[in-house]
């Protein structure tokens, strides 16, 4: 069975770039009739808050991406620490203790020695006498996991086939001096333990999983798939990293953004294929490839979602937005009508608010100077009472006999004066609407 994670970290809120990962992973759970699992990656006890994770879990829940079950890695110490022992009995576990700056200091002299800055494994020549001296000096030390320096291979879902000479890559630090275990280590053990067959993850991971590769087959588990995905820009290609925070997905959900509007662009920019709107999660699924996927940076502009999102709300039945309407204040006689004549003329549904407004209130006029007669007079033949559909096109048709203005010169000032507007709905549904119309 295919089975797929998503693994945040509880210490902040997920933005366009985790969404990128958390839908690529979905959506093959979901077309291969899989399992979809969300874990909690908490093992940093100092950032990760209840707060975030139940965050997480909301926008998730908002867009869709409903998972078949949930883990919390803050549960699972007691086997990070079989597997450490498990590493450590085999060899393949080692402490350290160099302090950063010794280790920044080694990291320039290989630069500048025109060498990679690999870790020296100076570590693996302490004996156990001078281990001790310098656990005394500077507490416990961190952990590495001992590296087979050969090439490892593998196929990538989007990039092709890899190989990366595990020569030219550090020793990864699995455990802190502290104890904390890091992310590599807990999330292979994850990985082995919930049977993940296949992880999609951002192309800055890759060396990430070459290591890991190493680390899963040492614990005896089974390799999964990898695809690495681009990482996302700015419109203009720049880094997006400092625009993350105005992109968090509550965000993009408090400016009135349509889930299916924002999953409808993140599966398929990147790719070659058109960004099209799917109204259902089934037509998204049936509709994805991760082969699709190309390896350069993909440009996001939060722009692109508004017409996706205009072209879903105008699209929706009045029974998904009655309630919206009715809080608004619409009376219930004239609700469908209010959605029929507002639907085509809004992006977010927040908008219906203005509308509804101009409907109720009315609307200062806009009126040129060369028109103030013409409007003037018009509105004073504006008929009493009642106003229906027949109304516009009785009443313009009046004026235009009395005034001689006909086209645009009729039309154009009377719905300015009427909506402060120079577009708008058809006038002729959008009358009987206007509970405040002043006819002089």
């Amino acid at each position: 069975m295919t089975t797929t994670r998503f693994a945040p970290s509880p210490t902040g809120y997920i933005h366009v770039g985790n969404l990128r990962t958390a839908l690529m992973n979905y959506l093959i759970a979901q077309k291969a009739g899989g399992t979809f699992v969300l874990r909690l990656d908490d093992t940093d006890p100092e950032r990760s808050t209840q707060e975030f994770a139940d965050g997480i879990k909301e926008d998730l829940t908002w867009l869709g991406l409903n998972w078949d079950r949930s883990e919390k890695q803050s549960e699972r110490l007691d086997r990070y620490n079989e597997a450490a022992d498990h590493l450590r009995a085999s060899g393949r576990l080692y402490e350290c203790f160099d302090t950063p700056v010794e280790l920044d200091l080694k990291r320039k002299k290989l630069l500048n020695m025109g060498k990679p800055p690999v870790y020296d494994r100076s570590a693996l020549d302490l004996s156990e006498a001078e281990k001790d001296v310098l656990r005394k000096e500077r507490g416990a030390g961190h952990w590495r996991f001992k590296l087979d320096q050969e090439r490892i291979e593998f196929k990538d879902g989007i990039l092709g086939d890899l190989s990366i000479d595990a020569a030219s890559v550090s020793d990864p630090v699995l455990i802190r001096g502290d104890g904390q275990f890091l992310y590599t280590l807990a999330s292979v053990c994850d990985d082995i333990d919930y049977g993940i067959t296949y992880v999609v993850r951002g192309s800055d991971h890759v060396t990430n999983t070459a290591t890991q590769i190493q680390i899963i087959q040492a614990l005896g588990g089974t390799v999964p798939s990898f695809a690495h995905h681009s990482l996302l820009t700015g419109p203009q290609g720049e880094a997006l990293s400092k625009r993350l925070g105005t992109l968090a997905l509550r965000d993009l959900r408090a400016q009135g953004i349509q889930p299916m509007a924002l999953l409808s662009h993140m599966a398929r920019i990147g790719t070659s294929d058109p960004v099209e709107l799917r109204t259902d999660m089934a037509e998204l699924i049936e509709g994805f490839d991760i082969s699709h996927f190309g390896a350069a940076p993909t440009k996001f502009d939060v722009d692109d979602l508004l017409p996706l999102t205009a072209h879903y709300n105008q699209g929706l039945a009045f029974e998904k937005v009655a309630e919206t309407i009715k809080a608004l204040g619409v009376p219930d006689d004239q609700a469908e009508a209010f959605w029929a004549v507002a639907s085509a003329n809004i992006t977010v549904l927040d908008d219906l608010k203005g509308w509804w407004e101009l409907c109720r209130d009315g609307a200062t006029p806009l009126v040129d100077d060369e028109d103030k007669e013409f409007v003037a007079q018009a509105l004073s033949m504006l008929p009493e009472g009642a106003l229906d559909s027949e109304t516009w096109g009785s009443w313009t048709k009046a004026v235009k006999e009395a005034t001689g203005r006909k086209g645009r010169g009729l039309f154009m000032p009377l719905r300015k004066a009427l909506t402060g507007m120079e577009h708008g709905p058809d006038m002729s549904h959008l009358l009987p609407l206007l509970q405040n119309v002043k006819r002089a």
